[in-house]
């Protein structure tokens, strides 16, 4: 028998996991006749919740049914590799609890695995449900990492992806603190296919994912693969290193030519908070390059473990 590891992270998710769990075990017909069993790997990132409990009772009636609990709240993407490493199976996949990743698709991801595919990913193909102004920079954040990164980020993906062993290895590989990975995905190849599907309401408990915390994880995407801001950043130097060469010149001839120097001050004014406010800019690029430079300097465990089995 092979082992399919399903890594489902975990945040406040008390009302999702006995659903998820109850959908998920739908499709174990169709593994079977192909030889293959579960693994479920719970990764609880700090709930406030009943999530663990309720982890803990699907344990007691299938061992097949892990959990690893987190000290505190370190971010989805540290419960992703933490399920990443935790995991033994031939293939794994990650979902989330809330079923918005519809265990239904299971058995068509792995027909593709059997025709080739080292990792079968899924998109959105629309963003119903969501609110208007979420989407919109949702998108236009797609649109700029598509033309600032060399790494494939495709529109509308989900972390709900099912990969082979070896493509499983190769992203335990990458040790990175800050991590990014929709883009790791994309950065480490192989062969993939794309699913598409209509986006899925929750099926219980609300998202934990504000506006704020988009942005944030969409810098750290950005930061992650592309040194393009830090050209922007040059180029603005550059560009008003050369403008305010062309207005000393232009102070010095209209100085000689009226010898009014409080002339023009309102612009000068002007100008130079322009300039200054460029500056400040492009400063703070280079100190968020530096920030994530200082976190993968110390060198910090992604999560610490709390309770497991």
């Amino acid at each position: 028998m092979k082992t399919l590891s399903i890594i489902v992270p975990c945040y406040n998710e008390e009302e999702s996991v006995p659903l998820f769990y109850a959908e998920t075990v739908k499709q174990e017909p169709f593994f079977k006749e192909k030889g293959v069993e579960f693994e479920f790997i719970f990764v609880d990132d700090g709930s406030r919740d009943k999530t663990v409990e309720q982890v803990r009772a699907l344990h007691d009636k299938d061992e097949r049914v892990h959990l690893v609990s987190f000290s505190r709240n370190f971010g989805k993407e540290s419960a992703i590799i933490a399920g990443l490493e935790k995991s033994i199976g031939d293939f794994t996949v990650l979902m989330d609890a809330d079923l918005q990743d519809p265990p239904s698709i299971l058995p068509e991801m792995y027909g593709y695995i059997e025709e080739g595919y080292d990792s079968v990913a899924t998109r959105r193909v629309n963003r119903k449900g969501e609110p208007p102004i979420r989407s919109f920079f949702a998108r236009r954040f797609y649109g700029l990492m598509r033309k600032i990164s060399k790494t494939e980020i495709v529109d509308g993906a989900r972390d709900y992806r099912l990969m082979t062993r070896q493509v499983t290895d190769a992203i335990l590989s990458m040790h990175e603190y800050n991590r990014f990975s929709k883009g790791i995905f994309g950065w480490v190849g192989y062969k993939t296919k794309w699913i598409e599907y209509e986006n899925v309401q929750r099926a219980a408990g609300e998202t934990k994912w504000s506006f704020w915390k988009l942005f944030l994880y969409s810098l750290d995407g950005i930061m992650a693969f592309s040194t393009m801001p830090l050209s922007i950043a040059s180029f603005f130097g550059i560009f008003f290193c050369f403008i305010a060469f062309i207005f000393m010149i232009f102070i010095f001839v209209r100085a000689m030519m009226y010898g009014d120097p409080v002339a023009g001050w309102p612009s000068m004014m002007c100008i130079i908070s322009l300039i200054g406010g460029v500056q400040l800019l492009c400063i703070g690029i280079m100190g968020q390059y530096m920030s994530k430079l200082y976190m993968e300097v110390k060198d910090r465990p992604k999560y610490l473990v709390k309770e497991e089995f």
